[in-house]
C-alpha cells in the first residue's frame, strides 16, 4: 500500500513559487511513500504553493509514477479515485461506528507520511531552499534518496 501527501517547501525563486496558505513563497511537492518500510517511492515535480493537492497530484507526475497501485491519501484528494477517509453525508449527525473505526485506522496509517516529512524537513535545505529552477526538485529527490538510505541502514 502506498500513502500520498503534499508538502510545502519554502523557496526563494519566485518564478516557480507562489504565496501559499502560510504567506510564504513555496512550492507544492507530492510525495508517495511505501506504508510498510516508509521508503519514498515517488516525488512529483514542484508546482506553485497555492496549487490544490488534487490538481498537484495530477500535474506533478506522481500519479503517472505509481500507475494502478492502491494509494491512500487524506480528505483533500476527493474525486481523484484515491482511498480517503469517510465523511459525513448531508443530513447525517455523525458517522456510523464502522465508518468511524475505518477512518481511525486510516488516520493511523496515514500518519506515517507525516513522519517521513518531518524527517525530510530536518535537512536545512528543505526549510529554506535557495536553489533556482529545477534545483528545488533535485534537492527534494536527493533528500528522498538520503531518507531511503538512512532507513536501509
Amino acid at each position: 500500500m502506498l500513502i500520498l501527501d503534499g508538502t510545502l517547501v519554502p523557496t526563494r525563486d519566485h518564478s516557480i513559487a507562489e504565496q501559499s496558505k502560510n504567506y510564504r513563497y513555496s512550492t507544492n511537492h507530492q510525495v508517495v511513500i511505501d506504508a510498510g518500510p516508509r521508503f519514498v517511492v515517488a516525488v512529483g515535480r514542484p508546482l506553485p504553493g497555492n496549487r490544490n493537492d488534487c490538481r498537484a497530484w495530477e500535474l506533478s507526475g506522481a500519479k503517472d509514477a505509481v500507475g494502478n497501485t492502491t494509494v491512500t491519501a487524506d480528505g483533500g484528494y476527493r474525486g481523484t479515485g484515491l482511498v480517503i477517509p469517510h465523511r459525513r453525508e448531508r443530513g447525517e449527525a455523525e458517522l456510523p461506528a464502522w465508518k468511524e473505526e475505518h477512518s481511525s485506522c486510516h488516520r493511523k496509517v496515514r500518519a506515517r507520511v507525516e513522519h517521513v516529512f518531518a524527517r525530510m524537513k530536518g535537512w536545512k535545505i528543505l526549510r529554506d531552499c535557495r536553489l533556482k529552477g529545477d534545483g528545488v526538485h533535485h534537492a527534494m529527490l536527493g533528500i528522498a534518496r538520503l531518507h531511503n538510505l538512512v532507513l536501509t541502514g
